[in-house]
């Protein structure tokens, strides 16, 4: 199929896609997001290599993804730039969720597609009142606008 013939993925916003090698930050994500959204199902890969593949194959998508950009192999980045290059995963919300705040790589992050990029805070309470603060916001505005002109937080 070619791209100018391609049609979105239908989106699960049940679903949330984690791309993490950290066990220890999975472990926290899970934790956060079993208090917040109980009724959310995450999903976990510590590689991007793949991806992009396994998700086109697939009869729906996860409705958002969260993405660190420090990873062994295929980089957070490197993914971000493989789901926006498609234009089926165009309606996936991403959402670098990374220990960077380096100004050049947040603006090089915004400037290949990702919906949001947020700082991992090391504070188990901040961090999971930022995640359930991204999660709110972008369940809330899928279901008023899809696609990929939704705006940006940071």
């Amino acid at each position: 199929m070619t791209p100018e013939h391609a049609s979105t993925r239908p989106l699960d916003m049940r679903r949330v896609l984690v791309l993490e090698d950290s066990q220890e930050d999975a472990e926290a994500i899970e934790r956060a997001v079993s208090r917040t959204h109980p009724h959310l199902r995450l999903e976990f890969t510590s590689q991007g290599e793949g991806l992009v593949d396994r998700l086109l194959a697939a009869p729906e998508v996860p409705g958002i993804v969260l993405l660190d950009l420090n990873m062994p192999g295929m980089s957070g980045f490197a993914v971000l730039k493989s789901l926006r290059a498609r234009p089926e995963l165009a309606d996936m919300t991403v959402v670098v969720f990374t220990s960077s705040t380096a100004p050049a790589e947040v603006d090089a992050c915004y400037a290949a597609g990702a919906d949001s990029y947020i700082y991992k805070p090391v504070n188990f309470d901040l961090f999971r009142t930022v995640l359930k603060g991204a999660l709110d916001y972008w369940q809330q505005n899928k279901g008023q606008s899809a696609g990929p002109s939704s705006p940006s937080v940071k």
